[in-house]
């Protein structure tokens, strides 16, 4: 992704930087930060630590590639360029010092990936490791900012879904838990830039299996270490409404749902029906009614989409009813009571089921359903909610999870920041007649903020508490910073203490349970 010089990677403001940098700095420390969660649900306290290894894999292979594996005559053409942008002469010499060091001199910790934490606890630190390198620390923000964040949202989001599907299949599908890494399925891939898609979509395969975004199979393998003979998700076939409307206006719906029964015989077979009229599909004697022999004798599921929702109604009423007014649209319906029961019970009308050890209906294993239209954290809780109070189970219904959920985020979400907090200075001592180098700590806390913004001062390290709670040290040592559990994952173009997606699923599934018992 990005063919092309890296050093376009930043914002504008950043080229004139090396010269307003305090005199004889020699290195600049930075971190990057969950400041503060003002824009996400309420239920969410803590933000996951995610996607560190992938893009410093990411952003290393770039430089490597478009940069310092280049002629330094064919990289030129930036400074001209940079020349014309801001109207100023610039002479580039210390982009070309870098071209010649051959490398990123960059020094990276981070948490380790799936874990969460608190606000202001540093995600990552970052410095220059070589002298004279500090405005590429400033240079690099904008890309390692860019980059970032948005995992982490992701991956945030994704766990409190997780969270939500653990304790209502805990309340009422114990017998299905098995089940709980396809309850939320990322439907967001079309909605999402290409490398929203590839990170966003990693970032649900933290918490969840059930996924159709498929970049992610070979950027996991790419970058975590997923084996070729492994699969880090799975889906179903499924159809989609260019495919049904093919169907409709030729053969009809009910010949169609038979066409695709015979021609997927096994397995699950997701059947999206609101292309038209859902309420003659489900209601009693309509098209799942006259074929329901042919349902119930295959080996599979046919599950059952509908993925609109007609104002006033949300997913919500569309799968549990709503007990409202009926619009004139909906009374034009073939069978309006759909509105009033919803999915799951005309499901249970046709097709029955059984009582699990809990009490709770679930529906005939031949028959299911799935839902993907705008679904939202606060959504997800009242629809198993309602369904529970109606004395059906959780595993009832799967969830599609879409750029509803993975698109309306931004760096401000969850408050990311990255920020300069250290650096150090060549000085002359006059009275001892000698050159040495001093350390500064530096932060921001603007009087016009309610304090949101303030900065961490100094060197960070991070530790944990006797609840596995991780809390900030600031204003560290030298020595004191190289401890706690930010771990060293890049340095120079090397990469260090590398993870694995089934070790960050370990880590998730430790903050679902065990954590969640000893806090």
């Amino acid at each position: 992704m990005f063919g092309f010089n890296p050093l376009y990677l930043t914002d504008g403001y950043k080229l004139g930087h090396k010269d307003m940098l305090a005199d004889g700095i020699t290195v600049l420390y930075g971190t990057m930060i969950p400041r503060k969660f003002k824009y996400i649900s309420k239920t969410i306290e803590r933000a996951v630590s995610a996607h560190h290894q992938f893009v410093w894999m990411w952003l290393d292979e770039q430089w490597k590639n478009h940069f310092f594996n280049k002629d330094w005559a064919e990289l030129k053409d930036f400074v001209y360029d940079m020349t014309m942008y801001l109207g100023l002469p610039m002479d580039g010499g210390h982009f070309k010092e870098l071209h010649e060091l051959g490398y990123l001199p960059m020094r990276v910790k981070a948490l380790p990936e799936g874990v969460e934490t608190l606000p202001n606890v540093p995600h990552e630190t970052f410095k220059n490791t070589v002298d004279g390198f500090a405005w590429l620390t400033l240079y690099l923000e904008t890309i390692v900012s860019s980059a970032l964040w948005k995992g982490s949202t992701s991956a945030t989001l994704a766990l409190a879904y997780r969270r939500n599907v653990e304790e209502w299949m805990d309340l009422t599908s114990k017998d299905s838990k098995a089940l709980i890494p396809y309850m939320c399925h990322d439907f967001s891939a079309r909605g999402l830039s290409p490398w929203d898609m590839v990170s966003s979509g990693m970032a649900h395969a933290f918490s969840f299996k059930g996924s159709d975004t498929l970049a992610v199979i070979p950027a996991t393998r790419k970058f975590y270490g997923v084996a070729r003979n492994e699969m880090p998700i799975n889906s179903v076939n499924a159809s989609e409404h260019s495919v049904s409307t093919t169907k409709i206006f030729t053969v009809g719906e009910k010949q169609m749902l038979l066409d695709w029964l015979k021609k997927f015989p096994i397995g699950i077979l997701s059947a999206v029906m609101d292309t038209m009229d859902i309420t003659k599909v489900v209601k009693p004697g309509g098209i799942l009614s006259e074929i329901k022999d042919e349902i119930i004798n295959r080996d599979g599921k046919l599950v059952i989409r509908p993925d609109s929702s007609p104002t006033p109604l949300t997913p919500v009423e569309i799968i549990c009813g709503w007990d409202g007014e009926l619009t004139d649209r909906m009374k034009k319906a073939d069978y309006p009571e759909f509105y009033t029961k919803g999915l799951i019970q005309c499901l249970w009308d046709i097709f029955g089921g059984t009582i699990n050890s809990q009490g709770y209906k679930v529906l005939d294993s031949h028959i299911g359903a799935i839902y993907g239209e705008a679904i939202n954290l606060e959504r997800q809780v009242e629809i198993y909610k309602r369904l529970e109070e109606q004395g059906f189970a959780t595993v009832n219904i799967v969830l599609g999870i879409g750029s509803f959920t993975y698109q309306y985020n931004t760096r401000d979400t969850l408050g990311f920041a990255v920020k300069g907090a250290w650096f150090e200075r060549a000085e002359y001592d006059q009275f001892e007649g000698k050159d040495f180098k001093r350390g500064y700590d530096i932060f921001k806390d603007p009087i016009t903020d309610d304090g949101g913004k303030k900065s961490l001062k100094g060197r960070c390290a991070v530790h944990q508490d006797a609840h596995g709670e991780y809390y900030v040290m600031t204003e560290c040592s030298e020595e004191e910073e190289s401890m706690g559990e930010l771990q060293l994952i890049y340095e120079d173009g090397k990469f260090f203490n590398p993870t694995t997606l089934e070790e960050i699923r370990n880590r998730i599934d430790y903050n679902v349970r065990e954590k969640a018992i000893s806090m």
